[in-house]
């Protein structure tokens, strides 16, 4: 058995320093974490206002065009086409369960996220977590999405007869448009706004 001295030298620190680490890592991560939250932050106002401004005021313009628009088309060639009957109570449907949604997100989902991306720590709400109305949205959303696949089937595809006249053509087009944008809409919702959001509450908690 060989036995080897290891010399340990003592390194002379500045006074009062105990470990000669690196001072900046620490301050570092902090500042990360700051720049984090304030992207956080930004990012999850200028989405609010996104929906609103554009995906949410597309539909209360467009929505009651368009029960104008179904309810005419039925008067006209509803006794031809029966299914006009079905296609025009799902887009009643559909539009029932989109305004009070909208009205929620505005009056109460957006208003506590522009709260939560202006505060400095995580605000209490009366609903506690802000998952729990999230959780609302998502199957809400749901249900959305499900009215739009039925409408799709009553309008095979959105695709007028031959025998349509133009408001019949209209209103198809105009369905099939409100189908692309509320798919937008909720992907930016369900994919970037919401994940956003729950990740920014965790971080201020």
């Amino acid at each position: 058995l060989t036995e080897n001295d290891h010399i340990v030298e003592a390194r002379k620190l500045p006074n009062g320093v105990l470990f000669n680490l690196d001072a900046t890592t620490l301050e570092e991560q902090r500042e990360e974490r700051r720049r984090t939250i304030q992207e956080r932050c930004e990012k999850v106002a200028e989405l609010v206002d996104h929906l609103e401004n554009t995906h949410h005021q597309y539909l209360q313009s467009e929505m009651p065009r368009l029960t104008e628009l179904s309810e005419k088309v039925l008067s006209v060639h509803g006794e031809q086409h029966p299914e006009l009957a079905e296609i025009a109570a799902c887009y009643a449907t559909l539009r029932a369960d989109l305004e009070p949604h909208l009205a929620k997100e505005e009056r109460v989902l957006f208003p506590m996220i522009r709260e939560l991306g202006a505060a400095g720590a995580a605000p209490e709400f009366h609903c506690g977590s802000l998952r729990n109305p999230i959780s609302v949205m998502l199957a809400e959303h749901d249900t959305v999405g499900e009215l739009l696949a039925r409408l799709r089937g009553l309008t095979n595809g959105y695709q007028p007869p031959v025998d349509a006249c133009a408001s019949y053509t209209a209103l198809y087009a105009g369905l099939a448009e409100l189908e692309s944008d509320t798919h937008l809409h909720v992907h930016k919702e369900n994919n970037l706004l919401f994940p956003a959001v729950v990740a920014l509450e965790q971080q201020l908690s």
